[in-house]
């Protein structure tokens, strides 16, 4: 059984500042790390994490950063055979400033330079052995292409929809799962009533749509039903890539065949645990730490 993705990878430097600087003035950095990101990579070393069989899809230069973004997928044992490297191009890098007193963070980010990934480019192998399909959009001619690849297979299909992108409606008209950030649904007029994008998310055609609120948790609407499900207390340090292990965590619950409900607390203990600590992935649990932390919380995973 293999998770696949296609989407971004990055190398993020995180720096944890007392609190967020005005224009023109100096502030001392509390704690640096450097760590792999990406909400598509993020996710599936989430699903690693957890044991599962993970393929990514992704593009990165032929720099120190594409080295080291390669790394941080091969040390969590996450299949790199689709990682494209382009010659005499940059992978894409992310400062991340993130204020100790909330764990709020402020990412400025460099796409890659190398071109993106092109539909020939997946192969008939890539597709082989997997169950599920993970897409952020970010390089649209392949993620349609996937996208459909998927559906004439039967492999359900999810859509990481952090932003509003060209194509993006379009996308998630063929992903069974849409797990969208608030600024996306925003734009299409959700305002925390549940029973009206309800009905949005009805008229779009899209499949099961949850839309993460953060220290709020997420709002899921499937068919005529809307879940609600908090997230947990934690000390937060750093919310950088909460949304991206959510998702991971989200797509192994599916594939447990756990009722709906259960995924979604399963993915909110994910990304509650994930906020323990700095960066993108530091924090990310294994199966048993996140088990142990929903039991004592009161959720048992059936």
């Amino acid at each position: 059984m293999v998770v696949a993705g296609v989407g971004q990878c990055s190398l993020d430097l995180c720096a944890v500042v007392g609190q967020y600087p005005q224009v023109d003035t100096k502030e001392e950095v509390l704690q640096w790390e450097e760590q792999g990101g990406g909400p598509v990579a993020t996710a599936l070393v989430t699903l690693a994490r957890f044991r599962v069989a993970t393929r990514f899809a992704g593009v990165v230069g032929d720099d120190e950063a594409g080295y080291k973004i390669l790394q941080s997928l091969l040390m969590e044992h996450v299949d790199t055979t689709y990682l494209v490297e382009r010659p005499d191009s940059m992978s894409q890098r992310a400062f991340v400033a993130t204020e100790r007193a909330t764990g709020k963070r402020t990412i400025f980010w460099q796409r890659a330079t190398g071109a993106e990934l092109a539909p020939d480019d997946l192969d008939n192998d890539f597709f082989r052995g997997v169950k599920f399909l993970l897409l952020d959009g970010r390089m649209k001619e392949v993620s349609f292409a996937a996208a459909r690849k998927a559906k004439e297979l039967n492999i359900p299909v999810m859509l990481d929809a952090g932003s509003m992108r060209d194509g993006m409606l379009e996308l998630a008209q063929l992903c069974d799962y849409v797990v969208g950030s608030e600024p996306f649904a925003r734009e299409l007029g959700w305002n925390g009533d549940g029973s009206a994008f309800a009905e949005v998310v009805r008229q779009l055609g899209w499949g099961t749509t949850t839309i993460t609120v953060g220290e709020r948790g997420s709002y899921t609407y499937h068919g005529f039903r809307s879940i609600h499900v908090p997230a947990y207390e934690v000390e937060v340090v750093d919310t950088n890539g909460a949304g991206d292990v959510f998702h991971g965590a989200y797509i192994a619950g599916i594939l447990q065949g756990w009722d709906l409900e259960t995924v979604l607390y399963f993915a909110s203990g994910a990304a509650a645990l994930k906020c323990t600590r700095v960066g993108g992935r530091a924090g990310i649990p294994d199966l048993m730490t996140l088990v142990r932390f929903l039991e004592h919380r009161g959720i048992k995973l059936t």
